[in-house]
């Protein structure tokens, strides 16, 4: 029958060898990606996808040519139950067997929800400095802050992977659409000179005194792409002209529409909190007669108005702060030792690798356990 074939195939230790072959290649060509493309693109292309996809240099199409980790891994767990529910038979010597195959089940799906559903950011404060929000490192979001009330500012906020796309966005609260005429991963934005021959790139704000230039895709742990985007403010009477938003445009860029005063600033995307952390002291201590770090610590106090929540707490290495199902990492700092940088990271399946590595820990201790006792009593007969 076709169903008990598929079922074979499945279940069977051909596929289970096949896969880790696969998965041993493409960690293979995954670390050899990452030369050419960078760690965090070489992660998305081989291990966050189900497909490893080529196309010719400048080509606008892509062919699947290998299975990609999300692949393998759901691959991988198919075959561990199949060959579970094959295999297995009801019996009371075999329990640790069933939680070492349960607890190796549960890994593979916590990591694929860690995958998923992980965030990771970063919170950057200076001493006395206080932040109800960290910023994702390699995101960026075209913030459009209305200040026509000084003392109350509404913010709409563009991810990135919308600015890509490079699509019309309407928000009801505000008299303007705002089409994405060109959007940039990587580019370098300058200040005209009398030698610029290319046109400006856009018509309003600074746009007629910069030079915008496309970048290559920056493959360097330490550094990053700076995007941009050209993006041009429609309302019902017709277009207000265009504008540049970059991260190396620092002064937001102000736009009147009727009696209402907007900025446009091009940010790193962030995360906000309803809870307020400031930083009271930051230490960096050395080893005597040196420049070697021997530990670094931030003092913060924890604000929190939801429950009357105010208390001081030390982040140090492997010492965080885990609180509202973030934890904050004591991950850098400042060269000038004036400043933290905290790594903020949020995870809701955290515990699921803590509690699969007890199952199988359990799992072999107890066949080990009842392998022992029955070798025991027949040594004893």
């Amino acid at each position: 029958m076709p169903l008990e074939r598929l079922f074979r195939f499945f279940s069977s230790l051909r596929l289970t060898v096949a896969l880790l072959i696969l998965a041993m290649v493409l960690v293979f060509i995954g670390t050899l990606g990452q030369v050419s493309m960078g760690l965090y693109r070489a992660q998305n292309e081989f291990f966050r996808s189900f497909f490893v996809y080529w196309g010719p240099p400048g080509a606008s199409w892509r062919v699947p040519v290998f299975p990609g980790g999300y692949l393998l891994g759901s691959l991988m767990l198919i075959n561990l139950v199949a060959a579970h529910w094959r295999y297995f038979r009801p019996d009371w010597r075999k329990s640790g067997i069933v939680l070492i195959h349960a607890g190796l089940v549960l890994l593979l799906i916590g990591q694929f929800a860690t995958d998923l559903l992980s965030v990771e950011s970063t919170l950057h404060l200076r001493e006395g400095e206080a932040k109800n929000y960290s910023e994702m490192d390699r995101h960026v979001e075209l913030a459009i802050t209305e200040v026509t009330d000084p003392s109350r500012e509404r913010v709409v906020a563009i991810p990135h992977r919308i600015l890509a796309r490079q699509q019309e966005v309407t928000v009801p609260d505000l008299p303007f659409r705002i089409r994405i005429v060109h959007f940039y991963p990587n580019a370098m934005v300058a200040e005209r000179t009398a030698r610029s021959t290319s046109p400006p790139p856009a018509t309003r704000g600074v746009g007629p005194q910069i030079e915008l230039t496309p970048l290559p895709h920056v493959t360097e742990m330490n550094k990053r792409d700076v995007p941009a985007a050209v993006v041009e403010l429609v309302t019902g009477e017709g277009s207000l002209g265009t504008w540049v938003v970059s991260e190396y445009i620092s002064q937001p860029q102000t736009v009147n529409v009727g009696n209402r005063t907007f900025n446009l600033t091009m940010r790193l995307q962030r995360i906000y909190v309803p809870w307020t952390i400031r930083l009271l002291d930051f230490r960096h201590d050395r080893y005597p007669g040196t420049d070697i770090p021997k530990n670094f610590s931030s003092r913060i106090l924890l604000t929190d108005p939801r429950n009357g929540t105010e208390r001081e707490i030390l982040i140090y290495m492997n010492n965080p702060l885990r609180y509202g199902g973030y934890t904050y990492y004591q991950a850098s700092y400042d060269p000038d030792d004036q400043g933290t940088v905290l790594q903020v990271v949020r995870n809701p399946s955290w515990l699921t690798p803590y509690v699969a590595c007890t199952m199988v820990s359990v799992g072999l201790v107890l066949q080990f356990g009842i392998h022992l006792f029955r070798f025991s009593r027949r040594l004893s007969r």
